[in-house]
């Protein structure tokens, strides 16, 4: 077995992050394997030649519309099979889901609709969570050894967010989409971070307003959750909140298989 080294990051643009200093960065962390989400922009768009000196494969789905969304898989190791999407057209036009298979292992990028825009947007995440607990409990009967890596959009516990009791009624912490994360993690899956990390004040989102990253009033919204098979194979997961290319920053797990 080899201890692989996994990070999700919503890097809210991902040509954005690159003037930030991001390639400096993921040389030093040096991941086998990169989740990403937010991406907002097409392979064209970049220069793709700069992931492959690195010797990342670099697998893409963007959102239809420009800038918008769309997730990304980068991997050191040459996956089996990559699959774009979700065969859902409805959801696969804003680019949310894409999965590398490497052996009976399987790691997805996953990036959750946000519903603070407004109720319309809200009600669409409710419907989506639950076709998309409805999408993994299929998906798992074929590739049990899963770990779902991205922006899930919702803080689970009240310490997983800086003031939850003025929180309570804003999205991303309302009690439904509590519940569903509950019934998510129940239905198979170890949220890997509460796993290794019980501690308080450990987030990995921040406005940019009011200072919030500096006075670290944040929330845990970025996840690496999986399956219940991989259990024993966890070795460590933390979050990164030096890395600043993003208003989100990323999160570790190392895993062996």
């Amino acid at each position: 077995m080899k201890t692989r080294k996994i990070i999700t990051y919503n890097v809210n643009g991902i040509r954005s992050a690159l003037t930030k200093g991001w390639m400096d960065w993921l040389r030093t962390v040096n991941p086998d394997i990169v989740l990403l989400q937010e991406i907002k922009a097409e392979p064209g768009q970049l220069d793709l030649p700069v992931f492959d000196n690195d010797g990342y494969s670099n697998f893409w789905h963007p959102a239809q519309k420009k800038g918008y969304s769309g997730v990304a898989i980068f991997s050191k190791e040459a996956p089996d099979h990559i699959e774009v999407g979700s065969g859902n057209a409805e959801v696969d036009t804003e680019g949310r889901i894409i999965r590398a298979d490497f052996g009976d292992v399987s790691v997805m990028s996953v990036y959750v609709p946000s519903g603070s825009s407004g109720d319309h947007r809200q009600d669409y995440k409710m419907e989506w969570l639950e076709w998309f607990s409805a999408y993994i409990e299929t998906l798992l009967k074929e590739r049990k050894h899963l770990i779902i890596g991205g922006d899930i959009n919702i803080c689970h516990r009240p310490i997983d967010i800086h003031n939850p009791v003025s929180n309570a009624k804003s999205s991303g912490f309302l009690p439904e989409e509590r519940a569903w994360m509950d019934g998510f993690l129940n239905s198979g899956f170890i949220d890997s971070f509460r796993h290794f990390n019980p501690e308080p004040h450990q987030y990995t989102w921040w406005s940019f307003r009011a200072n919030a990253r500096a006075k670290n009033l944040g929330w845990r919204i970025d996840y690496l959750m999986a399956s219940e098979a991989l259990r024993k194979q966890l070795k460590r997961c933390v979050i990164l909140p030096e890395a600043k290319h993003s208003d989100h920053c990323p999160v570790l797990l190392e895993v062996e298989w």
